[in-house]
């Protein structure tokens, strides 16, 4: 479902006399239905880098990039944004949302743009919720108005509002209380229980040692430096 081939990435610092940075040189993995392959590393040394890459916002300076048959690395913007609509699902720290849409619509608007009727989508959405403990009070407002934990939370359900084939994770359980924790937890293996290929990020080492099936360490991938 998820399979990486000598995938390199620089950036360059055009405000730096065009200097080149080199983060990633030779990166290669795969991801099968059903698993889910944790990150790690130092920190810089690439974790969101990779993340990055496969959903397409990076631009892969070398190398595939396969997600589901497609070519991430070499895909027209419409595929990219075709493939996240019904395969490819992220699920990042940071809650970003058109101002003033209800939390109802936020979470379930995933749903309605693959097809599913309205009442289905908010059915899932209010499932979900209640799940993660967002007061049915706060439905119909804005979650630009919560707290950041609240945000948070309201994040993770629309990630997995969808049964996405494939799923990027970037600290799913980062500040999260006990309680959250354990349903974003049992989130991610009812995840791989429908076939999931999920790819995360977890700092949360008891966390990643109960959902993650095998670990990449990134800095192996981290380009040779000159003597």
């Amino acid at each position: 479902m998820i399979e990486v081939q000598n995938l390199s990435k620089t950036f360059t610092l055009h405000n730096q006399g065009v200097a080149s940075i080199g983060v990633l040189d030779g990166a290669a993995f795969r991801v099968e239905p059903g698993e889910c392959v944790a990150l790690t590393g130092v920190s810089g040394a690439g974790k969101s880098t990779v993340m990055r890459v496969l959903y397409g916002n990076y631009l892969a300076a070398s190398g595939r990039v396969l997600i589901d048959g497609l070519d991430i690395a070499q895909a027209e913007p419409r595929e990219i944004l075709a493939l996240r609509r019904t395969t490819l699902g992220y699920v990042s720290q940071f809650l970003r949302v058109v101002p003033r849409v209800p939390t109802l619509d936020v979470v379930a608007e995933p749903l309605l743009a693959i097809g599913k009727s309205e009442a289905d989508a908010r059915a899932r959405a209010q499932d979900l919720l209640a799940r993660l403990r967002i007061p049915e009070a706060l439905w119909n407002l804005s979650p630009t108005t919560f707290s950041g934990g609240e945000q948070q939370r309201v994040n993770i359900a629309r990630g997995f509002a969808h049964t996405y084939p494939a799923l990027l994770l970037d600290e799913p359980t980062a500040s999260l209380d006990a309680q959250n924790r354990e349903t974003v937890l049992s989130l991610i293996e009812e995840a791989k229980a429908g076939g999931a290929a999920i790819v995360g990020i977890f700092h949360d080492v008891a966390a990643r040692e109960r959902v993650a099936d095998r670990e990449i360490d990134v800095t192996a991938f981290a380009p040779a430096r000159a003597a």
